[in-house]
């Protein structure tokens, strides 16, 4: 059984009694994000995260049943955030996707846009991704707007690249940055809340005993985006969910 819980802008809470099925969840609204695309005769525009369901997401996808309900050459796929590695290694997530079902299917090239990690600078490269995006989004002059950007929260509070207490937090300016993450020693790309908070709809993906503290602060506590990014994220004209399993919301305070 599944229940919902309304958290005004914060946005609505879907509990599941099992964490696998959230991927089912997150497929299906993958599934709805493309007809409504179809409806308006156009690619849906779509993007990833990496995590442990986004896997089961790929799975999934490889079964004839559900990617058979898409026209993957009407699909635009393209990643919230990355680690500064080649797509080969373990760690990338647009890595994991394309072992996990872009492999699988033959998709096009010219459907799956991944970050362009093969760059000597990371700069250069977050600047590269943000006119992809606009060049595949058609929105040279104005902000791309996603039909589905998934993403997941650290038991920090981060989500995407949004780390606690960096820059890019509160980039008003980029839709993607490359920037030093000093608590992991390492350099991410990600997208900003400039372009995040523009989708049409943002779906979180949380579950696990170890997310229940941090989510319970981000939905029930005070404002403090530095400390928590994952609260920057609040839709200006979309929608915003969260699909969570028991566990991530045993000590959230609605029902």
């Amino acid at each position: 059984m599944r229940r919902t819980i309304d958290y005004g802008e914060r946005g609505q809470v879907t509990v599941s009694t099992a964490a696998s099925e959230i991927a089912f969840l997150a497929l299906e609204e993958l599934a709805i994000a493309y007809m409504r695309a179809e409806k308006q005769r156009r690619s849906a525009l779509v993007a990833l995260s990496g995590g442990s369901t986004p896997k089961r997401m790929y799975e999934v996808i490889r079964e004839p049943k559900f990617h058979r309900r898409i026209i993957w050459s009407r699909m635009q796929l393209f990643w919230g955030d990355e680690r500064w590695v080649p797509i080969d290694d373990e760690q990338s997530n647009a890595g994991e996707a394309r072992r996990g079902f872009i492999d699988a299917l033959g998709l096009s090239e010219e459907t799956w846009h991944p970050w362009p990690t093969y760059l000597d600078d990371p700069n250069d490269a977050a600047e590269a991704y943000e006119s992809s995006i606009r060049i595949v989004a058609g929105a040279l002059e104005s902000i791309p707007e996603f039909d589905l950007i998934l993403l997941g929260m650290g038991d920090d509070g981060h989500t995407a690249s949004l780390f606690p207490g960096t820059a890019a937090i509160h980039e008003r300016a980029r839709l993607t940055v490359a920037h030093d993450v000093p608590k992991l020693d390492a350099t991410r790309l990600t997208m900003t809340p400039k372009l995040i908070n523009n989708a049409k709809e943002v779906l979180f993906l949380v579950n696990g005993a170890a997310k229940a503290e941090m989510l319970h602060q981000v939905l029930d506590g005070p404002i403090d985006v530095d400390a928590m990014p994952s609260q920057v994220i609040r839709p200006e004209n979309g929608r915003l969910r969260w699909f969570v399993d028991e566990d991530a919301a045993a000590q959230l305070e609605r029902e």
